[in-house]
Order: structure tokens, then sequence, then C-alpha cells
């Protein structure tokens, strides 16, 4: 504690003597000043770690002395004391950005935990959130052992996230790495779970199955549309459920969370089928046979969803419901900014679905460009690179806009991505896609323990060109790579983040229902 300077202001200084000599004896070091002039020039020569400030001084106020502190030294924490509890005092101190404030007469005790909130509270909220996962790790081991069901699934990556997230702020790195290892096991877990289950879900007509991408619309969404009112769909691309977490608070200024729930992505977990497939409400090979101009193949040219305005339109006729709705991508920065200019004409519709594309960029921009390698290396900085995009991007205005308006919002999203780092060989000819989480082709060969195969495709209801075509999916945090250049390839894609495989990343994905203030 000896290394912590403390400045206190107070133009009654010799009364506060005993208060000195008690943060003293805890270790303390204190400069007093008796004047703000006093205080500012102790500034200019001393360093310090905390400010206490009376509100009420002669000359130079606690309020002005206050401002002139933060324009030179604006991350000095600083505590106001005053004897009025005014709320005009209150709102200009805590407008000019105090940290703290304490009622005269102030006890040391007062002051101790007021210096420990301050100085502290990053260690003791480590501290605190290090000893509850502790608490919590042997839980969530033991459910994992379980045989759990899709929604208890949901719960356990619900629980990872959350404390992901919780010991960003822990100086701890040895109990991340352990919820690291945790993680890797109940992805490890999860992908057994999905091969047992995932064909059975697309089949099952006992309610067993969870949402899935071609029954989100149904399920999720058209329930929300009535006559007079207009709802947002906002289809962020890519955003993962954590990713979610990191912009809920910016959204909350604006929003009441009324759902936070959880779907499941069709495989493979990429945008041609998971997303074609929440547009149409049908599967790939449903959408192969009822709108065959619509659905495009691997091998085929160009992009592989193109048609979802059209796909969401013969929904919403084969739900008999006549809405009057839109379909906006937003693809660019000018993009999203040319909506931001136009979205009041939206507000006739019922229905507005927006496809806003950043995320996925990030992540395939984090495969392709050294820099953005750097600034996303691992999932917290791949979590801060969102949210710093989020706070400064057109999609906040809009939001804000619905916001203003009342409507519904829905924010959603098609599939997640994982971050991959090891990689399993696999053969396939030259017709076989590129997809790193996944592949389908014709005598694909690999080792049958690393994947989950899909011999049959017309059982997950995937298309297929040949009758050998089969498909393959990466588990975990697997990615293929050929025998061929294998070392050149391992190193390349390694710590990239990729979608396509099973994973609880890519396939949980965010559904939620937002309410404005």
């Amino acid at each position: 504690m000896d290394n912590i300077h403390i400045l206190w202001a107070d133009d009654e200084i010799d009364l506060l003597k005993p208060h000195i000599i008690f943060l003293e004896q805890k270790g303390y070091s204190v400069q007093t000043a008796t004047s703000g002039d006093e205080a500012l020039e102790f500034l200019i020569s001393k360093t310090f770690d905390i400010i206490f400030l009376d509100e009420n001084m002669p000359g130079l106020s606690g309020i002005e002395t206050l401002i002139k502190i933060k324009d030179t030294n604006p991350n000095i924490p600083v505590v106001m004391i005053t004897k009025s509890e005014e709320e005009t005092i209150m709102e200009e101190a805590i407008g000019s950005k105090i940290s703290d404030y304490l009622i005269k007469p102030v006890n040391p005790n007062q002051i101790v935990l007021c210096l420990k909130k301050n100085l502290e509270k990053k260690k003791l909220i480590s501290e605190k959130t290090t000893h509850s996962y502790q608490q919590e790790f042997r839980n969530i081991g033991m459910e994992i052992g379980n045989q759990l069901n899709y929604k208890e699934w949901v719960d356990i990556y619900k629980k990872i996230i959350k404390w992901e997230i919780e010991l960003e702020l822990s100086n701890d790195e040895g109990i991340r790495e352990i919820l690291r290892m945790q993680k890797d096991e109940a992805n490890q877990v999860f992908s057994r779970f999905i091969e047992k289950r995932y064909i059975d879900w697309l089949n099952s007509s006992s309610g067993e199955s969870p949402v899935l991408s071609h029954t989100l619309v149904r399920e999720k969404i058209l329930p929300h549309i009535s006559d007079n009112t207009t709802t947002f769909v906002i289809l962020i691309d890519n955003l993962r459920y954590d990713q979610w977490k990191v912009i809920q608070p910016i959204i909350e200024e604006y929003y009441h969370v009324e759902s936070d729930e959880i779907f499941f992505s069709i495989l493979p977990t990429t945008t041609q089928y998971s997303r074609n497939a929440i547009f149409s409400g049908l599967m790939p090979t449903e959408i192969e046979k009822k709108y065959p101009k619509y659905w495009k193949y691997e091998e085929d040219e160009g992009t592989k969803n193109q048609y979802e305005n059209e796909l969401l339109t013969e929904q919403l006729k084969r739900f008999g419901r006549d809405i009057k709705h839109s379909y906006t991508k937003v693809l660019s920065l000018s993009v999203g900014k040319r909506l931001v200019e136009n979205i009041h004409n939206l507000m006739q519709n019922q229905l507005n679905f927006i496809v806003y594309n950043f995320v996925d960029m990030l992540s395939h921009a984090r495969t392709e460009m050294e820099i953005i390698r750097e600034l996303a290396d691992d999932d917290p900085a791949y979590r801060s690179l969102t949210l710093s995009w989020f706070e400064h991007s057109p999609l906040l205005e809009i939001i804000k806009f619905i916001a203003s308006k009342k409507a519904k919002l829905i924010i959603t999203s098609d599939h997640g991505s994982i971050r991959v780092n090891n990689p399993v060989k696999i053969i396939g000819d030259k017709n076989t896609n590129t997809n790193l989480r996944y592949k389908c082709g014709r005598n694909l060969n690999f080792n049958k323990k690393d994947v989950f195969d899909i011999r049959e495709p017309q059982k997950a209801y995937l298309p297929k060109n040949n009758v050998s075509t089969s498909f393959v999916f990466c588990k975990k945090n697997d990615f293929f790579a050929y025998p061929n250049n294998f070392n050149y390839y391992s190193n390349y894609y390694k710590n990239t983040f990729q979608h396509g495989g099973v994973s609880m990343e890519e396939l949980m994905i965010p559904i939620i229902s937002l309410k404005a203030k």
C-alpha cells in the first residue's frame, strides 16, 4: 500500500489531521493542500493515484478545481467531498467526471472503503470472479458429463460465455486457461451430441428438436408481427452469442431485452445453407426442389445467397401472411450510411429485414490480413474489435432511430465462427469445395474419428450433384488441410476464425427480442 499516493485538498485540512494519520498508519502516502490553486501546483510536480477534493473551498471552488484537474490529468480518480447534497451540485460534479463522492462528516472507514473501491476495484473484482468460477467449475464439469438435451446445452454454453467475459477482468491467467480447457472439453462432448441428434432433429415430429434455421421465422419472428406495429429484424452475419453479450449494454441504453434466446444453425454453418434456410423457411433440398432457380450449388459461380428477398416473400405467402415488408442488405459503410438517411421510409412496413455484414467480413479479414490478425489475436480481442466497430457504426444509428419510433426490434444471426488451431488431414478431388470446416464431394478420404460425416446427404436435407457426394464436418476447433503443403497451410490458417462445422460457437445462435424504452 506504500506506493499509493493521495492528494487531499480542503481549506479546513487541519481538522482532518486524525484522518490523515489513520491513512498513513494504513500505509498510504498523503499530500495535503488548503486550496484548489495549491492542489493544482502539486499536480505539476508530483504524481498521485487519487485526489480527495472539498467541494466548498474559498477562491477556486471544488468544481472549478475539478475541471482544471480533468483538463490536465483526465485519468486520475477524483472523489468530491461535500457538505451539501444539492442535486445541481452533484449533477455538475458527476458531469465533470468525478469517480465518487462522500458527504461530510466523513469517517476513516468510509475513506478506506472509497480507496479500495476506486483503486483496488479491478483487483477485488478479479479475485471475486476467480473465486466464483472456481466454485462453479466443478458444477459445469459434472453437467458436461451428463446426458444433456439441447436446452441443457444452451444453458451450459451461456454459462461458459458468461465466465469467459467476466474472467477477462481477472489477472489470473491460470484460471482463464482452466476455462479454455473446460470449453474445449464441452465442445468435444457437444460435437458427439450433435452427431447423435442432428439427423433426428430434422426428422422429428415430436417437438423434441430446437428451433433451427428453417423454423426461425415461423417460430420466433412471425409471432411478433401485428397490424399496428413495425418490426425490424436485424440479422448481423456471423454474430456469435458472446459478441451479442458485449454489444448488449450499449443496446440496453435504448431497449429492454424481452427475451435472450438461442436457436441452432443447420449444417453446414455457412451463409449458403443457414441463411437461405432462414429466409426460405425450408431446408436446402426443399429449396432446390421447390425453387430451383433460387438455389446455387457449391460449384456454381457467384454469390450463393442472392435471392433472400424472394425466398422471404415466398415464405410469407406459404404461411398466409400478407405482410408489407422490406429487405435490405448492408455490405459496406456507404450502404449503411444511406440506410441511416432513408430508414424513416421503412416505418410504413409491418416487417423490415436488414442483413448487416460486418462480423463475417471481420472473420475473413482475420484470415487474410496480417494487421487484423494482430488486432483480433484471440476471442477476447475478437469481441473487443466487434464492440469497437459497433460503437462507431451506422448500425448503432439505425438502432437508435428504431428505438425513437418505439418499433419492435429483433437481433439475430445466421451462424457463428470458431477460432481453429488443430489441422486434420483430408483428401478430395479437384471439385471438392474450399471451406476449411466442412467438405462436400466424391471419394473424400479422412480419418472417421476426426469428423462428423454424413454419407447420405438426403437424410440431412443436403443437395448433392453426384450420387456418391458426401459431407464431412470438422468438430470442436479442428480445420481441414490437404496433405500437400500440409505444414504451410496448417500454420497459415491456425488461430483464424472459421465457420461451417460443428461447435457450440458455430451452431448456437442468438435470437434477441427487444422492446423500446
